[in-house]
């Protein structure tokens, strides 16, 4: 019987360890941003086209390669970065396995141009899926330039596997925007199909912030820092009403990598507890800098999950850090005395009120003449707003019609259908959030946000299905800057966000003109609606679950249904409650929350024994 164990060609293997370290043109960009820092470049320039499937090319002005190093930087398991055991409880470079040259070459045709500054003349080298093509003498400037061509070009079943153009180019964006932030002493550019996205000069760190995402972050930014024992932390943190719906906008760097941590994730929301609504999270930037013998990096192939040897003290440091920060620039919330309580509380009497040093105020009593006054102003006021109530309520029942709308849709969870329309019958808002109405077997409290959600939900996706939306033009359009994966974003979505009523064109350099928005009851702008809708359909579409459409009509009726505590008139209330059952799915939100509760009439009786 022959053996049946054999050692793989180095082809094979390399492209087996390549489905580790290159999982998608974004991989590849990480890897080689990571040698050009690690090279002390001082400009670095990325160009990628078709998202990177096509080509990825960066050069930088680094210290450059010798002849034979740079040979030797495609065999696997070869590295400049260390020499023993010990030097992995050190590392404060980038890279430092030596396999990402090798698998990147594995999948792809790769060309390298690279020259020290002492030399007289470079090197070229051309490898082709692992095979070594060519290697000569070349005149290039002192750097390195490496171009990558048809990732996997010849592992077709992973091409097949990459997601559209714009999907892919974010991911690109992602990786530039971290190594851009751990690096703002360094130059950057990025060039997609040779138009410029990125124009990044060295600077600080605040300003690598603010040309990155936007100049509204420049407002909002708060400085954070903090030195204990062997750890410090620096970096930025963000307002806590500029909070947001995704999670993108977060960063953590140890020893200036890169990390997702949702342990220190969580210390630094904790810290922001009582300050931002639930399911919101704030923006950060924070480095964590320590001795890298109490962290190991080596954990993961792309290694952005470390462990730290003392978890919980990193935790209580960066959550007291946050905290610290937020304080000190006063940004807890303080009450507020400089307003006269007074006219707030619709003139009640004998209220008292304490302050923060435990002092009590209490109203002096009016005089009987006082009293008499403020009683006689009040009935007059009550009077007049009674008969106007009145009057309108008199002509709003003259001019209404009774609507009967009849649906499969009608029939209740117990399988009993009841009749909902009929303005005969009491309707009235408890609350300003829900709406209460008489039905057969007692009453029924829908809640108007849930209600209008669901509505909107299954209008917008008929929209898409239609690829037809109503537009409101506006009558002066309003100017819209995005900053780059934004704009990449909406571009990624022009269809969909067009079908559902938006109306805009480009306006300059990642930005819009905002001609109209979708016709339907918002309480915001169209410009807070397009932004809103993109901030969460970045966190809806996380979920592989939802398709496009699927996302972007749950971010879109999310922002643009009616909140509680708004005021709705009688028909307003009527026409919610008869869209509501007209719906395919009247009784669940899209995010599976009730839109509607039975209160039995049993259950009633049942309260008052």
């Amino acid at each position: 019987m022959t053996d049946v164990i054999q050692l793989l060609p180095d082809s094979l293997a390399n492209q087996i360890a390549a489905g580790e370290v290159v999982q998608r043109p974004a991989s590849v960009v990480k890897e080689l941003l990571e040698n050009a820092i690690d090279a002390k470049s001082k400009n670095i320039t990325l160009i990628v086209k078709d998202a990177g499937k096509a080509l990825i090319q960066i050069i930088d002005d680094g210290q450059g390669m010798s002849e034979t190093d740079a040979r030797m930087c495609f065999e696997r398991h070869a590295t400049s970065k260390i020499r023993k055991t010990e030097d992995l409880f050190s590392i404060r470079t980038m890279g430092f396995r030596g396999e990402a040259l090798a698998s990147i070459s594995a999948v792809a045709q790769v060309e390298l141009k690279t020259k020290r500054d002492e030399d007289t003349i470079g090197t070229q080298i051309i490898i082709d899926g692992s095979k070594f093509k060519s290697q000569e003498g070349v005149s290039t400037p002192t750097g390195t330039n490496i171009v990558v061509k048809n990732l996997f070009y010849n592992v077709p079943a992973r091409r097949n596997f990459l997601k559209s153009n714009p999907v892919e180019l974010r991911h690109i964006m992602d990786e530039f925007h971290r190594i851009a932030l751990s690096n703002p002493e360094v130059s950057f550019y990025l060039f997609q199909n040779d138009l410029e996205v990125y124009h990044l000069k060295a600077g600080k760190l605040s300003q690598r912030i603010v040309h990155l995402f936007g100049k509204n972050y420049r407002e909002q930014l708060v400085p954070c820092q903090e030195e204990v024992e062997e750890i410090k932390i620096t970096g930025y943190i963000g307002k806590p009403e500029n909070a947001k719906k995704s999670r993108g906008e977060q960063y953590f760097f140890v020893n200036n990598r890169f990390i997702r941590s949702s342990y220190l994730n969580h210390a630094v929301v904790n810290a922001y507890h009582g300050l931002i609504p639930e399911n919101s999270f704030p923006f950060f930037v924070l480095f964590i800098e320590l001795d890298p013998k109490h962290v190991d990096i080596n954990v993961h192939p792309t290694k952005t999950e470390v462990k730290f040897d003392d978890e919980r003290t990193v935790y209580s440091i960066v959550k007291s850090t946050v905290k610290k920060s937020l304080g000190t620039f006063n940004l807890t919330p303080s009450m507020d005395y400089s307003v006269d309580t007074n006219f707030i509380q619709n003139f009640r009497k004998d209220e008292k009120q304490e302050n923060s040093g435990g002092f009590t105020f209490e109203r002096p009593e009016p005089s009987q003449r006082e009293k008499d006054n403020l009683k006689n102003w009040e009935n007059l006021y009550f009077d007049a707003f009674e008969n106007e109530r009145f009057e309108k309520q008199v002509n709003i029942e003259k001019e209404s019609k009774h609507l009967t709308f009849e649906s499969a849709a009608n029939k209740f969870d117990e399988g009993e259908t009841r009749q909902v329309s009929g303005t005969e019958k009491a309707l009235f808002q408890v609350d300003l959030s829900y709406i209460v109405t008489s039905v057969k077997s007692g009453l029924m409290i829908i809640d108007q946000q849930n209600a209008h959600e669901r509505i909107l939900f299954e209008k917008f996706k008929k929209n898409l299905e239609n690829q037809q939306g109503h537009v409101q033009q506006f009558l002066f359009p309003e100017t819209i800057e995005l900053n780059a994966a934004d704009y990449t974003l909406l571009k990624d979505l022009d269809n969909e966000v067009r079908n559902l009523g938006f109306s805009y064109e480009q306006f300059g350099k990642n930005t819009i003109a905002l001609n109209g928005s979708p016709t339907l009851s918002s309480q915001k702008s169209g410009k807070e609606l397009l932004l809103s809708l993109l901030e969460d359909y970045k966190s809806n579409h996380a979920d592989s679950t939802y398709d496009k459409r699927e996302s972007i009509s749950r971010a879109m009726s999310k922002n643009a249904a009616i909140k509680k505590g708004k005021s709705l008139s009688k028909e307003e209330m009527q026409s919610l409650i008869d869209q509501l059952f007209g719906c395919e799915n009247p009784n669940y939100t899209p995010n599976g929350e009730k839109t509607y509760y039975i209160l039995e009439a049993k259950n009633i009786e049942r309260m008052f024994n």
